[in-house]
């Protein structure tokens, strides 16, 4: 049986942590089927980045993991749905679009999507500047998330606008007054947004107060809202609001969705659309 990587054990341990509050170096040693000593170099090695909190005998959570994990060690959750999720919401997106993105990992697998389209490709006709004419549509791309305008920035066939602002090293987002400074002077054809909670009364939610600002004023200054959501969001309240139902144009999630919780957004008014 092939045993985990450092990067596996690490990203198992926060959820375990993330989960439970507490975790004894026993208890992880048995889950990832490692032995024990390892367990304890990588608490340890978690421990001297703040990830979490040495104990005698184990971990526990810190803060800011009693709520999310940080954004490197959530990308192999639920990656699969998520690819599908990022396809699916690229799909809603045409012609010459202008399209706002905040931070997470489902947000990355749509911008990946979009850029991978031939819509938005580097096609040309004979003639014009450097022997063609480009055919392709433009996509303009608004985010305030660093890992998005990572994947971004090095592709020609994209305008990328980044809003500025105080980084948040938990989610890579930027958020605060210079944020939303650039973002009161722009508006979209689409914002699609990443969420943390996803109720059919309280609407869209995130954990912290200064992302949930700026990914509102997103949705307010978009004609269409689509919320990326893979199942385990659905039915979850968060602290801070988003948006209302009401604001929501689309939803697009996975197969494993809870059904009553789909038809009641689906109640709303909500295109739910299922990847």
């Amino acid at each position: 049986m092939r045993q985990p990587s450092r990067y596996e054990r690490w990203n198992r341990l926060l959820e375990l942590v993330a989960e439970r509050g507490h975790l004894e170096v026993s208890d992880a040693a048995q889950v990832l089927d490692v032995s024990e000593a390892t367990i304890r170099r990588d608490l340890d090695q978690l421990a001297e980045q703040r990830m979490l909190t040495r104990t005698r005998g184990g971990a526990t959570s810190s803060s800011q993991l009693a709520h999310e994990l940080p954004l490197l060690y959530k990308l192999a959750r639920h990656a699969p749905e998520k690819q599908r999720i990022g396809r699916a919401a690229a799909a809603l997106i045409a012609g010459d679009a202008t399209v706002a993105l905040n931070g997470g990992t489902t947000t990355i697998e749509v911008a990946r999507a979009l850029i991978t389209r031939g819509e938005y490709g580097d096609r040309s006709l004979p003639g014009g500047h450097g022997g063609g004419v480009s055919t392709a549509a433009s996509l303009t791309v608004m985010t305030n998330a660093l890992s998005v305008a990572n994947e971004l920035a090095i592709r020609p066939q994209v305008k990328l606008v980044v809003t500025g602002g105080v980084a948040r090293p938990e989610s890579s987002e930027l958020i605060g007054p210079l944020a939303t400074y650039v973002l009161n002077d722009l508006l979209f054809d689409w914002a699609i947004l990443g969420v943390d909670g996803l109720d059919p009364v309280a609407g869209a939610t995130a954990h912290h107060e200064g992302e949930a600002s700026i990914n509102r004023l997103m949705a307010q200054r978009a004609q269409r809202v689509a919320i990326v959501a893979d199942s385990s969001k659905l039915g979850r309240r968060s602290f801070a609001r988003v948006c209302d139902v009401d604001d929501i144009d689309v939803l697009v999630t996975d197969a494993a969705a809870d059904a009553p919780a789909a038809v009641a957004l689906s109640d709303k008014g909500i295109r739910v659309i299922v990847a």
